[in-house]
């Protein structure tokens, strides 16, 4: 019976990682394509829209000079 404990976990980890494939496969395509795509496009418009901040506000303030 230590056999059927040994291949439990395996057996039931096969066939979950066999039903998220599944899952995946089946979203992609039809009216889910054009969802994803277009919340793609949205968020790709967004981020083009927002102003380029400036270098010295990533470099923690004003730059030291070189005295």
């Amino acid at each position: 019976m230590d056999y059927l404990a040994a291949l439990f976990a395996p057996t039931v980890m096969a066939i979950a990682f066999t039903c998220l494939i599944v899952t995946i496969v089946r979203s992609q395509g039809g009216a889910n394509k054009y969802k994803e795509d277009a919340a793609v496009d949205a968020a790709l418009a967004a981020a083009s829209a927002k102003p380029a901040a400036p270098a010295e506000s990533e470099r923690g303030g004003a730059t030291r000079s070189a005295d």
